[in-house]
């Protein structure tokens, strides 16, 4: 109701300044300045009788208008996140977990929880070219945590020199401050460098010594866990994760390179080879022992199960925990408690509780939980989202929603942040290893019904490619299949995508794939290739299924659509060069950047650059300066509607400009690239409505906006709108809901 009262309110504004503008052609300034005085009072007590609060104020109050949610994060923010990946992690006795991770945004690389709480995290890990690792450890004393130091330039400060790179271990006390030591390298003196080639790969302690995998040299080097003075080395090929027996000594990960395979090795803590050894695992990538002195090996092959070995002598395995082929197994796809995906992580506790991290594939994000010996799930961390975007299946009614690679159900009348179930998660790195969400980084998803049928079309950072993935609801599985894919064309006449894959595709220009045999794979023959101008501006895939894109470029052709020719025996949908319209700019834009078309009314919403508010300097990644709205677009009238001039750089210094935006039904909304102010403008008129920021349920904070779509909007059958914003900064998707 709030909502409509605005609207109709914009309306009124919208002729009224119509008006004012006529009588400011024939009057004088200072009538307008009274008749300007006329409609503010006038409307201020419109608002104040109806009792509402239309806008976010400097000062941060929430209106009441709007509700904050999110999904992705088992928590909202302010001291509370679930790091974004998990990729080394050490459980003590008491149940405390310790972690590491290459990259945290909001600079939790090595988070501590307890009982499904976060309870601390390791300092100073963020910056000053400064990041995490994949390796930690615990003793009595102190935290033991792989990073790596970059230069800054600051030698004088014990900083590497240019263009050299400190694989370190960093000693923290148990509280999560740096420990330095006499010897220490670093600002504060808390850092050994173990090597300048390469990173840590494991970490262990036992009897006062601290194990370091030194994956470049081929060596485990030992350190005095007092001094940090190395003691001795010993030589161990392509060592990776370790862990400690009760008799004090080491099993180690020897990782698989090419042909060579993976093992698990056996040394003295002095650093003689044993004679026991495991060569039965594919892809080991944790280990630990339990309570009951048996080795626990994360295999994160197909079978995405944790091994168990007695080694008391010869090892001999004895037991497995978590279901034999993890999340694909069963209706693949579909999340359950014991279902596996993607394994970093591997501890126990005094108890025999079993913890277990799933990263899912290419940094798919956290799934940290704890089990009983018996198996049943105690609790559950997520951190799944980074750099990511939501998008709801109009079909569902905004039940279900999809990000990049996971897919949740949504409750909306549980509180916020509790909306969301973690259904499944649609990437299968063993049935489809040529999959693009494995070799790219995609960030933005929309949701389109084809014929009835679900498809997921995601973008990424740079626009520079739209991939399409089906499903396949015959076999009742929830992975999303390869279907297609546009890419751009490589502006230096190379390859639109650099490397070894895809396989096949054409050696310049840009094109499409089709998965012509439905396989899921990038075959000979399924490309269909052009070349065209290199610089995107966005992609919109309309409710018919066809594709849009604008390119960023002077010609006055900037248009491209890609009408859709049905769907082939697989269930693909079926692009073509042979049918690509080229649509004419309209002519108050420089520089075209986002496109959004609908055909049941015949109305298209572009932004970019205009002539009358154009670009300082080149500023890639946001909306532009203005967005236009065009009636009756398929007759080509070029006759805006309405423009809206959104915030925008005028001054080069980047501090105001808009990331994204997206129409649903009423209102167009979008969205500021760092102070994340949502604004609402009517559809009909183009006048603002209503601005808002993050609510008290997510401490009143967002990250800055990175993605082209990092706004999607849609409208529910009851009249209210969900916004769904990236937010990367603190792992999750915000979810605004409106009543219309």
């Amino acid at each position: 109701m709030k909502f409509r009262l605005m609207k109709k309110i914009g309306r009124i504004c919208h002729k009224f300044d119509q008006s004012l503008k006529k009588i400011s052609q024939k009057r004088s300034f200072n009538q307008k300045k009274f008749l300007t005085f006329l409609l503010c009072l006038t409307i201020g007590v419109i608002v104040s009788s109806a009792c509402i609060t239309t806008r976010w104020t400097v000062s941060g109050s929430p209106t009441s208008t709007y509700k904050t949610s999110w999904i992705g994060n088992s928590f909202g923010g302010g001291k509370n996140w679930v790091q974004n990946n998990i990729e080394g992690m050490y459980v003590a006795a008491n149940g405390t977990v310790y972690t590491n991770s290459v990259w945290d945004e909001a600079g939790r690389e090595a988070g501590i929880y307890q009982d499904g709480k976060i309870i601390g995290m390791a300092d100073d890990t963020h910056g000053w070219s400064r990041t995490g690792g994949k390796a930690v450890t615990v003793d009595s004393k102190y935290i033991y945590l792989a990073i790596t130091q970059g230069s800054i330039g600051k030698t004088e400060k014990d900083y590497p020199p240019d263009g050299t790179s400190w694989y370190c271990v960093r000693r923290y006390h148990l509280s999560g401050k740096p420990a330095p030591f006499a010897s220490g390298r670093g600002w504060d003196k808390s850092m050994v460098i173990t090597s300048t080639k390469g990173e840590v790969t494991g970490l262990a302690t036992a009897k006062k010594q601290l194990y370091v995998s030194d994956s470049a040299a081929n060596r485990i080097r030992v350190y005095s866990t007092e001094t940090m003075q190395e003691l001795r080395s010993f030589s161990v090929t392509r060592p990776g994760a370790i862990t400690v027996d009760q008799k004090a000594n080491l099993w180690i990960i020897q990782n698989k390179k090419g042909s060579n395979p993976a093992k698990i090795l056996h040394y003295s803590h002095t650093g003689k080879q044993l004679p026991q050894e495991i060569t039965k695992v594919v892809k080991p990538t944790a280990i630990a022992i339990d309570p009951q002195g048996r080795l626990l090996v994360a295999e994160n092959g197909p079978l995405q199960q944790v091994l168990i070995y007695n080694v008391t002598d010869k090892p001999v395995q004895v037991a497995t925990f978590g279901t034999k082929g993890g999340v694909f197994a069963g209706n693949p796809g579909e999340v359950q408690d014991l279902k596996l995906y993607g394994i970093t992580g591997l501890g126990t506790d005094a108890a025999g509780n079993i913890y277990i991290n799933s990263n899912g594939f290419n940094r798919s994000g956290t799934d940290l939980r704890k089990f009983s010996p018996s198996g049943k799930q105690l609790w559950r961390l997520l951190g799944l989202l980074f750099v990511d975007n939501a998008d709801a299946d109009p079909q569902t009614d905004g039940v279900d929603v999809f990000t990049k690679e996971e897919h949740f159900v949504m409750d909306y009348s549980q509180p916020p942040g509790k909306q969301g179930t973690f259904k499944n998660y649609t990437l299968n790195p063993f049935k489809y290893p040529q999959d693009p969400r494995l070799h790219t980084s995609p960030d933005a998803t929309f949701v389109r019904r084809i014929q009835g049928k679900p498809f997921l079309f995601i973008t990424n950072m740079y626009s520079s490619f739209l991939q399409i993935y089906r499903f396949d609801a015959a076999k009742n599985s929830k992975v999303a299949i390869p279907s297609g894919m546009f890419v751009g064309t490589n502006g230096e006449g190379k390859k639109s995508i650099a490397g070894n894959w895809p396989p096949h595709q054409p050696e310049k220009g840009e094109w499409i794939w089709r998965d012509r045999n439905g396989n899921g794979a990038f075959d000979e023959g399924e490309y269909d290739k052009s070349e065209d101008y290199p610089y995107l501006g966005g992609w919109w895939v309309d409710s018919k299924g066809d594709v849009w894109k604008t390119l960023r470029t002077q010609d006055s052709i900037g248009i491209r659509h890609y009408s859709l020719q049905g769907l082939d025996a697989h269930g693909n949908p079926i692009y073509a060069y042979s049918s690509m319209q080229k649509q004419k700019t309209p002519s108050m834009f420089t520089d075209l950047r986002r496109i959004e078309y609908f055909p049941e009314t015949d109305t298209m919403y572009l932004s970019g650059f205009t002539v009358d508010h154009p670009a300082k300097g080149d500023d890639t990644g946001v909306v532009g300066s203005e967005i236009v709205r065009f009636d009756h677009w398929s007759q080509e009238n070029l006759t805006p509607r309405w423009r809206i001039v959104v915030p925008h750089d005028t001054t080069g210094k980047r501090e105001v400009s808009t990331a994204a935006m997206s129409v649903a039904r009423d209102y167009v909304f979008i969205v500021t690239f760092k102070t994340a102010e949502v604004h609402v403008y009517n559809a009909a008129t183009g006048v603002q409505v209503q601005q808002f920021k993050p609510g008290p349920e997510v401490a009143h904070e967002s990250g800055w906006i990175d993605i082209p779509h990092g706004i999607r909007a849609f409208r529910r059958s009851n009249g209210e709108y969900l916004v769904f914003v990236e937010e990367d900064w603190k792992g999750k998707v915000i979810i605004y809901r409106l009543m219309g």
